[in-house]
């Protein structure tokens, strides 16, 4: 990765409009891509869950000041949206096929063959993790890193095929009912966010309810299909050379299939974060809680975060104040819970 600046202006006008966007015209279809930052730092390219688009994905991470600065200082951002996920888009038409994961897979690779880029940093979540993972599988030489959060990795099973199933059928005859919306909503969120009779929910949750009524349903449905049809990729991760970070809440649905990746992953080059009281979307419910462990993993491409935020008393390091074995690659096969970090520093 190429090396940083000394400064990085954080246009927060930008962030907060979503950046400049590019519709990419692939042999799979048109898909929308939000670029964020300058194009000529190195590339993080990011992929949302299902019903998702980065507007509401990624925008607690990048509303996170400190989490903003390091990943703007060290990257252009590239968001790229599921096929028909983008704000305002139109509904696919239905003569066009249903695109499978690794259709979907094969289409970030003409995404980046279009902004000319060679090698990139993936962030993903849950669907997106599992598309962007066999992305990396089969282009390994264009990805240098991946940043997981709540992934999947195995075939579906014979319990989460049947509770895709219903949904399905419910997006395709109903749109994004309210069962619909609950059922994603308890994908995405921990109990304490989406609240019960007796506490309110969250306006976390409430603003993702709003996004979701965006939704093309048909779109929603083409991408739950993918999803569902996807294949075991579990036997082929060890052969992954690039670095991971796994992220995943203890409140998640897909927290024991994070545990089964993190066993399959070569725990020389792989790290596990579990985020305690969180569910799947760490990005959305405790953006606070993936700095350290992005710093501590960016750092060990030469990457860092501006001196002038180093006093955060969320995440006080600089490059000078970590021990260099924590840099190494074997490093990374260490599991943080909670998440503990070993730094040195003078009051």
């Amino acid at each position: 990765m190429g090396d940083s600046s000394d400064s990085v202006s954080v246009d927060m006008e930008s962030i907060y409009s979503g950046g400049k966007e590019y519709l990419v015209k692939t042999c799979y279809g048109a898909v929308s891509v939000t670029v964020v930052g300058d194009q000529e730092k190195p590339a993080l390219i990011t992929y949302p869950d299902l019903a998702l688009n980065h507007m509401f994905c990624f925008q607690g991470l990048m509303f996170c000041p400190e989490a903003c600065s390091l990943l703007l200082h060290n990257f252009c951002v590239y968001h790229i949206s599921p096929p028909g996920h983008e704000l305002g888009a139109a509904a696919i038409c239905p003569d066009d096929p249903v695109l499978s994961a690794d259709d979907l897979a094969d289409q970030i690779a003409e995404v980046l063959n279009y902004f000319g880029l060679s090698a990139v940093m993936c962030m993903g979540v849950t669907a997106g993790a599992y598309i962007l993972t066999l992305f990396a599988m089969k282009h390994r030489h264009r990805v240098h890193g991946l940043i997981l959060i709540s992934p999947i990795c195995t075939a579906p099973c014979w319990t989460e095929w049947l509770y895709n199933k219903v949904m399905s059928n419910l997006v395709y005859f109903y749109g994004m009912c309210g069962v619909v919306k609950e059922f994603l909503l308890k994908r995405y969120f921990s109990k304490e966010v989406r609240g019960c009779s007796q506490v309110p929910e969250s306006d976390l949750v409430q603003a993702c309810k709003r996004s979701l009524e965006e939704r093309q349903s048909s779109n929603v449905w083409r991408l739950l299909e993918a999803m569902n049809g996807r294949p075991d990729i579990s036997e082929g991760l060890r052969k992954l050379k690039c670095r991971s970070l796994i992220f995943v809440g203890d409140r998640s649905p897909f927290h024991s299939e994070a545990l089964h990746m993190t066993v399959k992953l070569d725990r020389r080059y792989s790290a596990l974060v579990e985020v305690q009281s969180c569910g799947s979307m760490v990005t959305e419910e405790q953006p606070d809680a993936m700095l350290i462990p992005m710093e501590y993993f960016l750092m060990g491409y030469g990457m860092y975060r501006p001196s002038h935020f180093s006093v955060s008393p969320r995440s006080p390091l600089s490059p000078s104040c970590i021990a260099p074995e924590l840099l190494s690659p074997e490093s990374m096969g260490l599991k943080l819970k909670p998440i503990k970090t070993r730094i040195s520093l003078e009051v």
